[in-house]
C-alpha cells in the first residue's frame, strides 16, 4: 500500500505540489505572517509568488526569536516547541529552523518511512529490521529561554521525538545518542554499538568514518563486516559521497548498499531509490512546497523562481521551500541539479556560497568532489577531507586556486596528483578549462597536503566538532583557508 502511495505521487508531482501548497496557505492563513501577506486572499501560484518574497533566515529571525519565547501563531498555526539547531560551519552565528508536530509527522517521519518501503521494494529478503540501527548524530540540550521549548541538532531532534517501537530498533541508549561532548560520546558509542547487531549506519561520512576506525581499534578487527557481519546499508548526506567511496568500501571489507538522503534541518527534501540511481527522489508530498531559482537570479532585488514544469537537468538551482514549519519562500542555501524528469530527482550540487568565481572559472562543489576522486583513484590514495579558495592575481603573477588537502596516505608524487586533479576539472567545467589555457588566468592548482587530524582540530576551534557539522569544500574567499593554514603551522610547531 505504501509503495503504491509513492509511485502515485512520484507520477503526478505537480498536481501533487498543488495540493500541498493550497494546503499550507489555509493552515497558516491566520497566522500573522500570515495576515501580513494575505494569505486568505491567495488562490494562484502567481498572487502567491507576486506577493511573498524570497526569504532568507535573517528575514524571518524576529519572528523565530518570537516563537522561541513562546509566542503562538507567528509562522505557524499549530505549537512550535522544538527548533533545529543548525550545523553552519562558516559562521559563528547558529541558525533555528522550527519544527512543527506536521514537520515531524508529514515530512521527515513519512519521507524515513518511504526511504524505507523503496529499499525494502528493491531487496525484499532484506534482513535489515532484524538488527539495530545506529544513528551518528549531533547533541541536544534545553533551551533555556523557555522550559517548554527544547532544541538541538536535527538528529537528536528526531531521535528525542522517535516513536516508542523506534527505540527498540536503535542503538545505542538515548543518554549516549545524545552526549554533547563529541570525544566522549564517540568512545561511548564504540564501546557500547561494537557488542550490538547492527545492520544499518546512516551520518555524515567524516564523523561516521572516525567511529568505525575506532570501533575496529577497541575490537582488534581490519573490516567492520568482522565486527558487524549482518551490516547491509549505510545511509549517508549532508556532503557528497563521492570523495569517501572507497575508504567506506575499504573498512567495510564487504557488501553494503549505500543510500543518499537529503534530509536537512528545513525538511527531508529527497532520496535515492535504489542504490545505481544517479539523483534523489524529490519528495513532492510532504508537506513542503518547491520552487528553483536559477543560480544566476540570486542577489536580484526581485529573483525569479521556476517551478516543477519549468525545470531543466543539468542547470543549477537554488533550493527554496514553504514548509509546515512556518518557512515561507525560504532560502534554504543549497544548489541542486536535476538529474531526471520523470520522475523527478536532484543531486546536491553546491551550496549558494561555497564556490570559487574569483576569475570568471564557476567551479562548484560537483566539481570538486568529482575532480578529488578521479585524482585520487588515478594516483591510488584516498582523501580524508578537503577546501580551496583563490590566490588572487598580483603584480609578480596570476591567479590559482590553492587547495588543502587530507590524505590518509601522502601521495607518492604530489605533482602527479595536482596534474590529475587539475585535468579532471578542465574536464568536467569548461569554464575553467577556458581559464586555464595557457595559463592566462589560471595558473595550476597549488596543493598543499594536511597533516591528519587538521580539520578536525579546525572544527574544534569553531565548537563545530561532531555530529552533523562539515568542513565547507569551496570558498570565494581566502579567510578560513588562511585560519586552517595558521592552525597547521601552529600543529606542526607543537
Amino acid at each position: 500500500m505504501r509503495f503504491w502511495r509513492i509511485e502515485n505521487w512520484s507520477r503526478h508531482p505537480v498536481a501533487v505540489q498543488r495540493e500541498v501548497l493550497q494546503e499550507l496557505v489555509t493552515a497558516a492563513q491566520y497566522t500573522e505572517f500570515g495576515k501580513k501577506y494575505r494569505f486568505s486572499k491567495l488562490f494562484t501560484l502567481k498572487e502567491f509568488k507576486r506577493n511573498v518574497p524570497i526569504h532568507e533566515y535573517d528575514d524571518i529571525k524576529p519572528y523565530i526569536l518570537r516563537m522561541m519565547e513562546g509566542e503562538p501563531n507567528i509562522l505557524w498555526n499549530t505549537p512550535i516547541n522544538w527548533f533545529a539547531k543548525s550545523s553552519g560551519t562558516t559562521s559563528a552565528k547558529s541558525k533555528f529552523i522550527p519544527i512543527s508536530e506536521e514537520s515531524l509527522q508529514d515530512n521527515h517521519f513519512k519521507a524515513s518511512k518511504d526511504v524505507l518501503t523503496t529499499y525494502y521494494n528493491n531487496f525484499p529478503g532484506s534482513d535489515l529490521l532484524t538488527g539495530k540501527g545506529l544513528v551518528i548524530g549531533g547533541s541536544h540540550q534545553l533551551n533555556k529561554m523557555n522550559e517548554d521549548i527544547q532544541y538541538g541538532d536535527l538528529s537528536a531532534v528526531l531521535m528525542q521525538n522517535t516513536p516508542f517501537w523506534g527505540q527498540w530498533l536503535r542503538t545505542p541508549e538515548l543518554r549516549i545518542a545524545l552526549l554533547d561532548e563529541w570525544e566522549t560520546k564517540i568512545e561511548q558509542l564504540a564501546r557500547v554499538t561494537a557488542e550490538e547487531n547492527v545492520t544499518s549506519l546512516a551520518g555524515v561520512p567524516t564523523w561516521t568514518l572516525l567511529l568505525l576506525k575506532r570501533i575496529l581499534e577497541i575490537k582488534g578487527k581490519s573490516t567492520i563486516k568482522e565486527v558487524w557481519p549482518n551490516l547491509e546499508l549505510y545511509i549517508n548526506g549532508g556532503v557528497s559521497f563521492v570523495p569517501y567511496r572507497e575508504q567506506f568500501d575499504k573498512i567495510f571489507g564487504g557488501k553494503v548498499n549505500y543510500l543518499e538522503i537529503y534530509n536537512a534541518s528545513e525538511g527531508f527534501f529527497a532520496g535515492q531509490q535504489s542504490p545505481d540511481d544517479v539523483g534523489m527522489l524529490l519528495f513532492t508530498e510532504h508537506g513542503i512546497f518547491y520552487e528553483f531559482m536559477p543560480v544566476e537570479e540570486y542577489g536580484k532585488e526581485h529573483p525569479q523562481t521556476v517551478g516543477l514544469n519549468k525545470v531543466q537537468v543539468g542547470k543549477n538551482y537554488a533550493l527554496v521551500v514553504s514548509t509546515t514549519g512556518g518557512l515561507w519562500r525560504y532560502l534554504v542555501g543549497d544548489t541542486v541539479q536535476f538529474t531526471s524528469l520523470n520522475p523527478y530527482k536532484i543531486k546536491v550540487s553546491g551550496r549558494l556560497k561555497h564556490y570559487m568565481n574569483a576569475f570568471g572559472e564557476e567551479v562548484i562543489v560537483d566539481n570538486s568532489d568529482q575532480a578529488i576522486a578521479i585524482a585520487a583513484e588515478k594516483c591510488g590514495v584516498i582523501v580524508n577531507d578537503y577546501t580551496a579558495a583563490p590566490v588572487y592575481f598580483s603584480e609578480k603573477s596570476n591567479g590559482a586556486h590553492e587547495w588543502l588537502i587530507e590524505f590518509e596516505t601522502d601521495p607518492e608524487d604530489l605533482n602527479r596528483f595536482v596534474l590529475e586533479l587539475d585535468t579532471a576539472l578542465k574536464n568536467n567545467n569548461s569554464d575553467y578549462e577556458a581559464k586555464r589555457h595557457k595559463n592566462i588566468a589560471l595558473r595550476p592548482p597549488i596543493v598543499r597536503a594536511l597533516p591528519k587530524g587538521t580539520f578536525t582540530e579546525w572544527l574544534r576551534t569553531k565548537g563545530k566538532l561532531g555530529g552533523q557539522h562539515k568542513v565547507p569544500r569551496l570558498s570565494n574567499e581566502r579567510d578560513m583557508l588562511e585560519e586552517i593554514l595558521s592552525l597547521k603551522s601552529m600543529l606542526v610547531h607543537d
